[in-house]
């Protein structure tokens, strides 16, 4: 009995895996503000498969972050075509609070966006039900999407 209402509380309690990006288009400008809130704790364990050599949760004990292993990690994660080039991500900043951890990171992108391809595989390869939500604001266009590890990319056309 003991079990079953263990087991019970630990299912109503796990949230499952989900991490929530939103991509916003700075109008009138060539850039591209991107925002990631994902689980602390998920987010080193996804860090381990670019860089397993170091202590993560000391280096990230530490302020301020370091910003070169966080562009690495994400832009290595999380790829952003519009009208077919890649964009590179470079981190503005991270705020920790309550174990959630947000970055917020610049694009560079051409000033008229026809269409955007998004690729996010953060936790992919731990989870099999890693669910990516994005939000994607290009001038009057907004749509939301659902990346899973099966279902991983995204095209977009921009009217």
């Amino acid at each position: 009995m003991l079990r079953i209402l263990t087991i019970s509380l630990w299912l109503l309690m796990h949230q499952g895996h989900v991490t929530m990006t939103s991509i916003d288009y700075v109008g009138g400008t060539d850039s591209i503000k991107v925002s990631c809130r994902m689980d602390f704790d998920d987010f080193l364990k996804d860090l381990q498969t670019i860089d397993d050599d170091r202590n993560l949760y000391r280096l990230f004990n530490k302020q301020p972050f370091p910003s070169d292993l966080i562009n690495q990690y994400f832009n290595s994660k999380v790829f952003i075509y519009v009208n077919s080039n890649l964009l590179i991500g470079k981190l503005l900043d991270v705020n920790l609070s309550d174990n959630e951890f947000v970055l917020n990171l610049i694009y560079k992108s051409e000033k008229k966006p026809k269409n955007i391809t998004v690729r996010n595989i953060i936790l992919t390869s731990w989870y099999s039900d890693q669910t990516n939500l994005i939000i994607i604001r290009i001038n009057n266009f907004e749509k939301g999407i659902k990346l899973t590890t099966e279902h991983n990319e995204e095209t977009l056309i921009i009217k």
